[in-house]
């Protein structure tokens, strides 16, 4: 089995598909997955920028035997890394021009497929006189894609002659310019892998534990319209296509197995957290055919919305699949402009002596891994939490796991269930018990026994306050492991699936989602605004934020807005607090990988304080959605307003996720970062929001005590006195006004209030 491995050239262009444009707030699909273009790697090197397969990679792959299981709990995709210089590396020089022979012509062969001449003017008579050369048979090879193709091709020499006879002279040799027969070479080096834990050849689905709708156990494949690199297959079409394909290796299928024992099962589910597929769109399974060397349809289903995961079954029943190189493969009809059109599968398994009536499954698994351990927030500053580490911890962890046994529930008792183990550079720090009753949702005396139903999945909150983060740690960020695992001592039950691993994360900004999006959100509309609710652990100061902006069917990184940080009214964004100059306007940035925010600091990095509930977000100029990520896996949409009339009126959110803005506090982590204040010795003082519509807020260096505050009219005229860090100017008109304080009479600050 060969297998090749190609780039993908990609050309931006525009895109033209329309999705809903009324003002509001809204969700529409991402175009490009940006944590696989992070993790994009070189497979094999090229010559500079060109399509030759030289110094390509070509590799063989290993043969697999029964049974075959994947449940996606791992990444079990082939990796394909040989170095040229690895034991058992093979090379052949590929030459582009050979005689009839296959025997290369000298590397300094030209020719041309263009008919050429000798043109022959006697001065005698007057005459011209032309002879074509006779054409030569040689063979050119396609030296961009492997195998090589060789067609038998009539070539020219290239170039012309001119003579004049009757004269002493030389004849004129003309060149053709720019030939298109030129003798050219490509090593292709050759590798074979073996590893019978990695099943599949390809990697265009997209393995991941997050874009399902409660799935049976940790861990999907995804197909869609994004390619293995992260982009569309066809960036701005309204096409769709054949997109991802999921190959097997080759398969020993080649021992005497009786009719009717061989069957291939799966789990498959349309949409899920992602987009919903069309009823034109498909998910496709096809058998291998060796001796036609041809793909067979076997199976497949339509698109439509989401619901659970339901099982498959397909019989491996035709005597041209029995050889000792089977294969099956997994492919995708859909949209093939972005992440569009999803399936997701699970649960793969190819075994012999099953059957219709097999149950497929026996498992008991956890569906999704812990995203935090924190109340209301996935991650914190961790001087706010070492400071005020009392009462942080959630007491409403969510649990989801799915009970797979298709006969007899799976029994837990009070003493049994799970357990969460914090771990802190590979030290354990502590655990909590988890209540097996509380996740098998026991409640008597409706139930007399406490088992886990048949497939069924189960949804609990667990209460973690009786650990703490160590907060005497030093440092300035931190990270601790959670190790979960829940599990019943049951049946065949498959223990890799009943533990989880994930992080908590402490650095220097508050977030509510898990770092991934599966849509974009936004509000639409001329000067719309995105006000985003976050109530800290102590009083600090703001500095910027991290927004995590991710590529859409409109690109929007050529529109502008304005970062945005607003006090309390009520429940609702009231004073604002900071707001970009209108000559200083943001454009947003898509960043790459897992994590991709982008960061968005204050102009000249100055401090907001807050004290108590704030907002932060943006006021946007154009009325087009801006698509910030929507991280579906959290839900905290009741902290996410959105106001589409320039702020007059706020509405809270009725889009279940979380959108990725993550305010940035001036933290011991800021020296670091490289983060410098711009509130220094020979600044004492900011006034902000410059301009304003009446109120006005004073930032000072902690070194420098404010003394009094004086305003002055443009007049000269003593306004107001106050020592307080607020200048309210609501009363006055519109127009310049001048700030100094008692520390510093000499030093003058001018302040804009303006509608």
């Amino acid at each position: 089995m060969k297998l090749k491995l190609t780039t993908l050239l990609l050309s931006i262009i525009s895109i033209n598909l329309s999705f809903s444009q009324e003002v509001g707030e809204g969700v529409i699909p991402i175009t490009h997955n940006v944590e696989l273009i992070n993790k994009k790697g070189t497979f094999f090197q090229e010559k500079g920028g060109s399509s030759s397969i030289d110094s390509t990679f070509i590799y063989s792959v290993d043969t697999l035997s029964l049974p075959l299981f994947d449940d996606f709990s791992k990444n079990r995709i082939q990796q394909y890394n040989a170095d040229f210089s690895d034991p058992g590396v093979t090379s052949t020089l590929y030459y582009k021009l050979t005689d009839l022979s296959n025997n290369p012509l000298s590397k300094d062969t030209t020719y041309t497929t263009q008919q050429t001449f000798r043109k022959t003017f006697d001065i005698n008579t007057s005459t011209a006189t032309i002879t074509n050369f006779p054409g030569k048979s040689i063979k050119v090879g396609d030296l961009s894609n492997y195998p090589v193709d060789y067609q038998s091709t009539t070539v020219y020499p290239a170039y012309f002659i001119f003579d004049t006879v009757g004269v002493t002279d030389t004849p004129d040799t003309i060149w053709v310019v720019g030939p298109d027969i030129v003798q050219d070479s490509a090593r292709v080096f050759f590798a074979h892998v073996m590893d019978p834990s990695k099943y599949w050849i390809d990697d265009d689905a997209y393995h991941n534990y997050r874009f399902a709708k409660d799935p049976w156990s940790i861990g999907v494949m995804t197909f869609d319209g994004i390619d293995s690199k992260g982009y569309p297959y066809q960036m701005g079409t309204a096409l769709s296509g054949f997109a991802d394909y999921l190959t097997s290796k080759p398969i020993d299928l080649s021992g005497n197995l009786p009719a009717d024992s061989l069957y291939i099962t799966f789990l498959y589910q349309k949409q899920g957290l992602g987009d919903a597929p069309e009823s034109t769109d498909s998910l496709i399974l096809e058998f291998y055919d060796v001796t036609a060397q041809e793909w067979r349809w076997q199976w497949s289903t339509n698109g439509g919305a989401v619901s659970e995961f339901k099982v498959a079954q397909v019989p491996i029943n035709n005597m041209a699949y029995f050889t000792n190189a089977f294969q099956f493969r997994f492919k995708n009809y859909g949209g093939l402009s972005g992440a569009l059109d999803h399936f997701h599968l699970d649960y793969v398994k190819v075994r012999t002596f099953s059957g219709y009536q097999d149950t497929l499954i026996e498992d008991f698994a956890m569906s999704y891994p812990i995203i935090s351990l924190l109340k209301d927030y996935t991650s914190v500053p961790w001087d706010h939490y070492k400071n005020n580490p009392s009462g942080k911890m959630s007491t409403e962890v969510p649990l989801t796991v799915r009970n797979s046994y298709l006969n007899g529930g799976a029994n837990i008792t009070s003493a049994g269930g799970g357990k969460i183990e914090i771990k802190y550079n590979g030290a354990l720090e502590g655990a909590v018990n988890l209540n097996g009753q509380v996740i098998a949702n026991y409640n008597p005396p409706t139930q007399t026994i406490p088992d886990y139903q048949p497939r069924t999945t189960y949804y609990s909150k667990h209460d973690v306050s009786s650990y703490q983060f160590d907060p005497t740690k030093a440092g300035t960020q931190q990270t601790f492991d959670i190790i979960t695992s829940v599990s019943v001592p049951v049946g065949s039950n498959y223990l890799p699936n009943d533990t989880t691993y994930s992080t908590q994360y402490f650095g220097n900004y508050y977030a509510y989602d898990d770092g991934s999006a599966e849509l974009a959100y936004g509000p639409q509309g001329t000067q719309s605004q995105l006000a985003i609710r976050y109530t800290p652990y102590e009083a600090d100061s703001i500095i910027g934020a991290y927004i995590h902006f991710v590529p859409t069917v409109n690109d929007v990184t050529n529109k502008l807005f304005q970062l945005t940080i607003w006090a309390d009214n009520g429940g609702k964004p009231g004073t604002i607090l900071y707001q970009d100059n209108p000559l200083f306007l943001r454009q947003p940035s898509y960043g790459y990988g897992m994590n991709s925010f982008v960061s968005y600091f204050t102009k000249d990095t100055v401090k907001v304080p807050v004290s108590g509930t704030f907002y932060i977000g943006w006021k946007q100029i154009d009325a087009l959605r801006l698509g910030v990520g929507l991280d579906q896996n959290t839900d905290k949409h009741q902290n996410t307003y959105f106001s589409v009339d320039n702020g007059a009126t706020w509405e809270q959110s009725q889009i279940k996720g979380s959108v990725m803005i993550r305010p940035i506090f001036s933290t011991a982590l800021d020296a670091e970062l490289g983060i410098q204040s711009t509130i220094a010795a020979s600044t004492p003082l900011v006034i902000y929001p410059n301009p304003s519509t009446g109120k006005f807020y004073i930032q000072t260096n902690e070194n420098q005590p404010i003394g009094d505050i004086f305003v002055y009219s443009m007049m000269g005229e003593l306004l107001l006195t106050t020592s307080t860090n607020e200048i309210d100017l609501s009363n006055h008109p519109d127009g310049i006004y001048f700030v100094k304080t008692s520390t510093n009479l000499s030093k003058t600050y001018k302040v804009v209030k303006s509608k």
